[in-house]
C-alpha cells in the first residue's frame, strides 16, 4: 500500500556495454557515481555475461572486478534472447561478431522495466537496435 502523498519514482536502470564496464573497473568517476546509485538502491545496473568477458583486459586486480561486479547484475540469456538478438540484427541489417554482443545488450535493455539508459561508446550501433524510449548515452 502506498502512503498518501508519497510518489513512487520509476526505477532507473543502467545497462553497460564493454567500454562503460571497463571505465567502471578502471575507476572512472562518472561511472563510479552511477554504480553508487545502485549500491544505494536508487538504480539497477545490468550487463550481459558476454560483456563481462569482453571488458576484461587483465590489467585490473580481481578485487577491483569483484567490487564492480557486486554492484551489477549479469542478465540471464538463453535461446529466446538469442533469437530476439538475431531478429534485431536482421531488421537493422548489421551482421558479424562486432554487432552480436550489441544486439544481445539491446535485448537486455529492452527487457528492463523503468527508465532505461544504455551507456556505450557505440552510439550509432545501439541507437539502431533500441527504441527511442531507451536513452543511449555516450561514454
Amino acid at each position: 500500500m502506498k502512503k498518501r502523498g508519497a510518489e513512487q519514482r520509476p526505477l532507473r536502470v543502467f545497462v553497460l556495454d564493454c567500454d562503460a564496464l571497463a571505465l567502471a573497473v578502471r575507476g572512472d568517476r562518472k561511472m563510479i557515481a552511477w554504480l553508487d546509485l545502485a549500491a544505494r538502491g536508487e538504480a539497477e545496473v545490468v550487463t550481459s555475461p558476454m560483456t563481462l568477458v569482453e571488458a576484461y583486459d587483465g590489467r585490473t586486480t580481481e578485487q577491483r572486478w569483484d567490487w564492480v561486479l557486486s554492484r551489477l547484475k549479469a542478465a540471464d540469456i538463453g535461446k529466446d534472447e538469442a533469437r530476439q538478438a538475431r531478429r534485431l540484427l536482421a531488421d537493422t541489417r548489421p551482421h558479424g561478431h562486432k554487432y552480436a554482443i550489441d544486439a544481445v545488450l539491446a535485448v537486455i535493455a529492452r527487457q528492463q522495466k523503468g527508465q532505461v539508459t544504455v551507456f556505450t561508446s557505440d552510439l550509432d550501433d545501439l541507437e539502431k537496435l533500441l527504441p527511442h524510449t531507451i536513452v543511449v548515452k555516450k561514454v
